[in-house]
């Protein structure tokens, strides 16, 4: 029983860590500039510094990716 269950948890795991980089390869190369205006500029290395935060958090980075309908005004 607790063997099933230390499996489930460790395959949803796996399963939010691949989402995770999907999602974050996509957002930091298309959706960063549209939650930040200053993001536009940003090179690529430091981009690579917000990656792993992404990945970590893209439940809430995917919701305010979506509730920004138009860039900040800045």
């Amino acid at each position: 029983m607790a063997l099933d269950w230390a499996q489930g948890l460790v395959g949803f795991c796996g399963v939010y860590l691949i989402v995770g980089v999907i999602f974050a390869i996509v957002f930091v190369a298309a959706g960063l500039r549209r939650i930040d205006v200053a993001a536009k500029d940003m090179p690529w290395s430091a981009r690579l510094l917000v990656f792993p935060g992404v990945v970590a958090l893209w439940p809430l980075m995917l919701a305010k990716w979506l509730a920004r309908q138009q860039p900040p005004v800045a």
